[in-house]
């Protein structure tokens, strides 16, 4: 049914529509401030279409694997030994030995992954469960392209439903507060650095969560203060208390920043004295590394698993593991890692550990032999991974160009929002080359529909 969609979406644009839909898409950028810094968030004119069924996939496989990796979470807070297979910093250890007040190590986070047009093939390529962006983005972009000239022509046909998340985040963060024994409203800060392409997201949920009565702010780590057991943000015009932080700030780069007086932060001592409420929890770091999928798809963790979350995570997860000397299995045989990963690069990335936005990522089906080797080597010397090639989606996007309707072929990931363990909502983006991240500075976010056919055109 896709493909037969999407071709009756591109015969709707004719030069009319095309011309229309790119105004309408324009002005709905601009009015709602969807851009990442300077460049608008959607530059093409079709949204990502799925079926019922594509979309239960995502749901299930992604489901599993988080089910599994939450049960690594409890095995690695048990018995630290397994932790040193993700190459946390003393940091970093600190702060995920401090109870955050509620259970769950990563409230809401974010698979990525790819899916392809037929469903045939869902392939992750890793889990951000720290602080994963677009929920609101992509709330905004579904109402945008649902008014679309062309959208309004093609709903003649076809029925395309939204997948909102805002709301399950908002009620995330009130179920992490009621777990702490709250009942009243609190008062939430938005927290990161000042200047970021994301800024305008975080001026999306402030306005979200008043229009829901909740007062809501936003800060950077230095404007926060912990005095007489409360933590306070200073603001140009008053200094306001804060009961619950949206925290997007990430761990590494918090660490780093205050270096070795990051403990001694405000937001560690709120966070340390059970007096504030964090989410997510720093213990989010526990499944945000790479090399959680390293522990996924190694065979000393497998006892851990129920057989459907084994079946998914061989069907899913690609073959990972940290960048050591020594031996390890590859579909059950026993290799020397470097030599293997020297001689396979045909069929591998290498990554760093910890890092976001494509940085420092080593494609080695485009990269020539001696820049490989150097890589290989430095990744000895920095926290890294090696991941097994996936098979990547592509897909045929409109988009204008200088006036002209153009319709070309684009990467196409798939990145289901998750709340605990169920997904809600996804975040789609498009790439023209392999690396797809609009934060590495290229490609266009979109929202995904679950698409079917109006009963009046089912034969």
């Amino acid at each position: 049914m896709l493909e037969e969609a999407i071709a009756h979406y591109h015969e709707l644009l004719d030069a009319e529509t095309a011309e229309a839909s790119q105004i309408c898409l324009t002005d709905g950028l601009r009015e709602r401030n969807l851009f990442f810094g300077n460049r608008p968030l959607a530059t093409v004119l079709r949204p990502r279409f799925v079926t019922a069924e594509q979309y239960d996939l995502l749901r299930s496989a992604c489901g599993l694997a988080a089910t599994a990796m939450r049960r690594l979470a409890a095995a690695m807070l048990i018995d630290p030994s397994i932790q040193a297979d993700l190459q946390l910093t003393a940091g970093e250890q600190a702060l995920i030995a401090m109870d955050p007040g509620y259970e769950e190590p990563s409230a809401h986070s974010r698979m990525d992954t790819f899916l392809t047009l037929d469903g045939s093939s869902l392939r992750f390529v890793e889990y951000n469960a720290e602080s994963p962006a677009a929920i609101a983005y992509e709330d905004e972009l579904a109402d945008i392209f649902l008014h679309l000239p062309v959208m309004q022509r093609f709903g003649e046909r076809y029925v395309a439903a939204k997948l909102p998340a805002r709301h399950q985040l908002l009620q995330t963060l009130l179920d992490a507060w009621q777990a702490f024994g709250n009942t009243r409203a609190p008062l939430i800060a938005i927290v990161d650095w000042k200047g970021l392409p994301t800024h305008s997201e975080f001026l999306l949920f402030q306005q979200y969560f008043h229009e829901r009565g909740l007062e809501a702010i936003i800060c950077s780590p230095d404007e926060l203060e912990w005095s007489a057991g409360q933590l306070y943000a200073r603001l140009a015009d008053r200094r306001v208390p804060v009961d619950l932080v949206y925290k997007r700030v990430l761990t590494s780069e918090f660490l780093t920043h205050y270096g070795d007086h990051a403990l001694e932060h405000p937001l560690v001592q709120a966070y340390a004295s059970g007096k504030t409420c964090v989410v997510n929890s720093f213990r989010a770091k526990l499944l945000h590394k790479k090399s959680i999928f390293a522990l996924l798809t190694d065979d000393r963790f497998q006892h851990l698993f129920t057989p459907e979350q084994q079946a998914a995570i061989t069907k899913h997860v690609p073959w990972t593991r940290l960048v050591r000397p020594g031996s390890t299995t590859y579909e059950g045989a026993t290799i020397d890692l470097l030599s293997w990963v020297s001689a396979n690069q045909e069929r591998l990335l290498l990554k760093p550990n910890d890092e976001y936005g494509g940085k420092g990522i080593l494609i080695g089906w485009e990269t020539d032999a001696a820049t490989w080797a150097q890589g290989l080597k430095d990744a000895l010397h920095s926290p890294s991974v090696v991941q097994e090639r996936v098979e990547i989606a592509y897909e045929e996007y409109p988009s204008v160009i200088d006036g002209q309707l153009q319709i070309g072929r684009r990467l196409v990931d798939s990145d289901p929002f998750l709340f605990g363990s169920e997904v809600t909502g996804c975040l789609t983006r498009l790439s023209t080359v392999t690396l797809l991240n609009v934060t590495a500075g290229g490609g266009s976010s979109i929202p995904m529909f679950v698409l079917r056919k109006r009963e009046a055109e089912v034969k």
